[in-house]
């Protein structure tokens, strides 16, 4: 009950501060590409159903059709404005909305597609009794994934065997640790990590 307040009550003042800074952002969307400015996506979240994550748009129209994951901050369909709110997280701050939906919370396991949660084994299930987050300590792990997928030989299936597998393992610690005030300790990182980044 305090983590589902803390989350709703600070994403609605997010909101409520960051709303001149979404105008700056979605002019920059619309000047930058056609297409829409948010990115809606079906992702699978606690007790394992289905919800529409919310992000600001990075790449142009149509890209997810040419390939579920994006391989490298250079990803040639990433937009110019992309790539600046990508390398800051600031495409994610639409999560704000889940947060107050109640879909997510600031902290917990990334949401996955549906097409990747078919993967996972009974155990690794276990992640879907919590919320999953904006950030949290496989999300701190693999803050550079997109690099690491760039590199792979075979990006899809290196996700699948490797990346996969340890964010799980990240995500059940997390089930086994978490608290209040972890979860602070989670977001101060993460602060921490995007400014110096």
């Amino acid at each position: 009950m305090i983590k589902r307040c803390f989350d709703f009550v600070f994403a609605l003042l997010g909101l409520i501060v960051l709303l001149p800074f979404f105008l700056i952002i979605i002019i920059l969307i619309k000047f930058d590409s056609p297409g829409p400015i948010f990115f809606i996506q079906t992702r699978v979240g606690k007790d394992n159903k289905d919800f529409n994550i919310y992000k600001f748009r990075t790449m142009r129209a149509e890209s997810d059709s040419k390939g579920l994951l994006t391989l490298g901050n250079h990803d040639s369909r990433v937009t110019n404005a992309g790539y600046i709110l990508r390398r800051y997280k600031i495409d994610e701050f639409p999560q704000l909305i889940n947060i107050i939906k109640g879909d997510m919370s600031f902290v917990g396991p990334r949401p996955e597609l549906r097409h990747y949660v078919n993967y996972y084994s009974e155990d690794d299930m276990r992640i879907f009794q919590v919320r999953p987050g904006i950030t949290g300590l496989a999300s701190l792990k693999y803050r550079n994934e997109v690099e690491l997928l760039e590199k792979a030989d075979d990006p899809e299936k290196f996700f699948i065997e490797t990346i996969i597998p340890d964010k799980l393992r990240y995500n059940k610690e997390y089930i086994k640790k978490q608290n209040f005030f972890f979860d602070v300790q989670l977001i101060m990182l993460t602060v921490i990590k995007v400014i110096t980044k």
